[in-house]
């Protein structure tokens, strides 16, 4: 089984690539890749562009990736609400490309943030919107007040509340 797991986020620091990490070291027997949105940084999408360029080579590589996976684990970031400019950007290019972006792959969700509702803005719209482009999405997890909550220098889910419901959606995930 291999799972390929990425946050919504190009910050070299992220949070949700942490909890994306975490949470797919909790798979067992998985073979798991950790994916960097600053590796797929495509131009700024427009029709213009397109029209210039074609299609961006960073959004075929990413599309390449998700086809090589069996699962999907998203952590996405969240920009006033809604989804960050480097996850918005390669998944209009992806879209472009093949409409079903993320290929019926059995997805688990997630989002992070250092405030309380730990992304839940993001989560509600692309619990909404990312079916409609090929997310079979199986379970949803936020984790709120990141910094109170996960173990940096561990690298893991601090709160034992949050930890077991992480853990026994992983241990629950049915991939059908």
């Amino acid at each position: 089984m291999k799972i390929i797991a990425f946050a919504g986020s190009n910050s070299s620091k992220s949070i949700n690539k942490k909890l994306a990490t975490y949470a797919s070291s909790l798979f067992k027997d998985a073979e798991v890749e950790i994916l960097d949105l600053r590796d797929y940084q495509a131009p700024l999408f427009s029709v213009d562009v397109e029209k210039e360029i074609g299609q961006a080579k960073e959004a075929i590589a990413f599309l390449a990736k998700l086809k090589s996976a069996d699962i999907l684990l998203i952590s996405l970031a969240e920009n006033n609400g809604n989804y960050s400019t480097a996850f918005k950007n390669i998944f209009d290019w992806c879209s472009r490309i093949e409409k079903d972006v993320f290929q019926k792959k059995p997805t688990l969700l997630m989002a992070t943030s250092p405030g309380g509702r730990g992304g839940k803005g993001v989560l509600e719209i692309a619990k909404s919107n990312l079916p409609r482009y090929g997310a079979d999405i199986k379970a949803v997890f936020s984790l709120p007040s990141f910094n109170d909550n996960f173990d940096v220098e561990n690298n893991k889910i601090s709160n034992t509340e949050l930890d077991k419901e992480l853990k026994e959606i992983i241990e629950n995930f049915n991939p059908n």
